[in-house]
């Protein structure tokens, strides 16, 4: 089966121009991201970055869990004490998941805004700059309101580093900031996205007194190790972030047994569960239209009801979400549910025509994104449709690959693909290529959180494939493995372009939200 494997003849033969060759040394070099921070915060990222960062380094094992191996909680409990408690004075929506926390924090973060409040919205990864994790009513906090802000509590975060004995992580310090800023911009909720886990994790430190709902989208295998190394680990320490007398909206759909976990802790906690898979609910997919100053969407019933009612208490039809397939679907139901308890709770602002303004208002940056004409021209991909999506486990290249086959069945694609190294690169190549054909498959390399610790060099990735072809038992398969993110996306082009038929094709470039930050930094240099 190896031997069915190859270069494609067409790509190592592939000559790259000089002025392509200078493009690729100044835009997308090797592994190298291009910077886009803003240079106002040069001295607070550097403050940051002599701090530990494991989303550069890598989580250690059983660092999640609730054990003597997992994060220490109780010094980021202190470094919020010595700040005030900021995260005291606004309510709080508690978001974790395996896959869909980010997409569904942004779904209710513009439904609120919908409705008028004033909202916070805290999540990782970024894509181009780290003010994108902080945002207040939409938009990133600017330089100068972080710089103000970080500068009048340096000597806060400074005491607490010494007296922690350098202990306090990048992410601990930021999730400090941003519950900080919150406060100081006075906003009504905040969405609160879960780094990683729950129980451990350095958000997990919201009270019932101020917790509006917890959600919990998803659970899967990523982070595994870091987890406690069992689905069933991995359910328990999400579950941490339920707390007592406070509903938790469950996304789905889940494994009857996990799903039975996560209801077990909401049952100990006195937490109502509201379950947005449930069978009450009857959303469906219409199919794919060209919004005419929007692009792509994808056209949706959201009917919502409680199981056992006829009437629905939410029906919504033909609302046209930016972000593609059946997941990101499922994501606008969770966000939904959770408005819908916030509603019961009092926010009477969140009408029905607020979700749909909200929901409809909703794109993510590397989330089912489309380039526009001009975009994909300017990487010299011209006429090419460029998808760029972060998906990175075996649950996200599943739902990839059943939007790819509902929505763009007919057509011609390569995938660019680049990975973190603690990914499991076989069972995600085992996803796409179980009921996928593309042309080619390109490997290539990305840095991951500026660095190259946990990056995966090409030549490994192309292994993973070549194993996930032969388990899969299929027949003959393109790939080329390049260092370069540009060349690659050169290589992906010339494989489609060589089509008689004149169809540039699709380059599909996933694998990792790192990959998508490459690509789209480009476009701003």
């Amino acid at each position: 089966m190896r031997a069915l494997w190859s270069n494609l003849s067409v790509v190592s033969n592939f000559k790259i121009s000089p002025r392509i060759k200078r493009l690729s040394a100044s835009n997308l070099t090797s592994r190298t991201m291009v910077s886009t921070e803003d240079p106002e915060l040069r001295d607070f990222v550097g403050f940051l970055e002599s701090l530990k960062n494991y989303e550069k380094s890598g989580v250690p094992k059983g660092a999640g869990t609730d054990s003597s191996d997992g994060f220490d909680l109780s010094r980021m409990k202190r470094l919020l004490l010595r700040l005030n408690n900021p995260h005291f004075n606004y309510k709080v929506v508690h978001v974790t998941g395996t896959k869909g926390k980010g997409s569904t924090s942004a779904f209710l973060s513009s439904i609120l805004r919908a409705g008028g409040y004033s909202v916070g919205c805290y999540s990782s990864p970024h894509i181009l700059s780290i003010k994108e994790r902080i945002s207040c009513n939409g938009e990133p906090v600017s330089a100068s309101t972080l710089n103000d802000l970080f500068y009048s509590i340096k000597p806060i975060l400074d005491q607490s580093i010494e007296e922690e004995n350098g202990a306090l992580s990048h992410f601990e310090i930021f999730t400090g900031i941003a519950f900080s800023l919150f406060e100081k911009e006075n906003v009504d909720i905040a969405v609160i996205e879960a780094g990683l886990g729950g129980t451990r994790d350095a958000t997990n430190v919201i009270e019932s007194s101020n917790l509006a709902a917890s959600v919990i989208t998803t659970i899967g295998e990523e982070h595994m190790a870091a987890l406690g190394g069992s689905l069933e680990s991995i359910a328990e320490a999400k579950s941490g972030i339920i707390k007592h007398g406070r509903p938790v909206v469950l996304g789905g759909p889940f494994i009857p047994h996990i799903e039975g976990i996560l209801r077990s802790k909401a049952a100990s906690m006195s937490s109502s569960v509201i379950l947005a898979s449930d069978t009450g609910s009857s959303s469906s997919i219409k199919g794919i239209i060209n919004k005419n100053g929007i692009g792509l969407c994808q056209s949706c019933d959201i009917v919502i009801r409680k199981k056992g009612d006829d009437k629905p208490i939410v029906e919504l039809g033909d609302v046209n979400l930016r972000m593609l397939g059946h997941h990101q679907l499922q994501n606008a139901v969770t966000a939904t549910c959770v408005s819908l308890c916030l509603r019961d709770q009092g926010w009477g602002r969140v009408t029905d025509e607020a979700i749909r303004i909200g929901l409809e208002n909703t794109r993510l940056l590397g989330r089912s994104q489309f380039l526009t004409p001009n975009e994909a021209e300017t990487l010299q991909l011209l006429g090419a449709t460029v998808l760029l999506d972060g998906a990175h486990t075996k649950e996200s290249a599943r739902a990839l690959k059943e939007m790819i086959k509902k929505d763009f069945a007919e057509k011609r694609f390569v995938f660019v693909i680049a990975m973190a190294s603690d990914k499991d690169h076989v069972s995600f190549a085992k996803e796409l290529l179980s009921g996928l054909k593309p042309e080619a498959v390109v490997l290539t390399e990305t840095d991951v959180a500026g660095g190259k610790v946990r990056s995966t060099e090409s030549s490994v990735l192309k292994e993973a494939w070549i194993k996930a072809a032969d388990e899969l038992g299929l027949g003959f398969m393109k790939a080329s493995e390049n260092n370069s993110v540009f060349d690659s996306l050169k290589l992906a082009y010339k494989v489609l372009s060589d089509d008689k038929t004149g169809d540039s094709g699709m380059v599909m470039v996933t694998g990792s939200l790192h990959i998508v930050s490459s690509v789209l930094a480009s476009l701003q240099h």
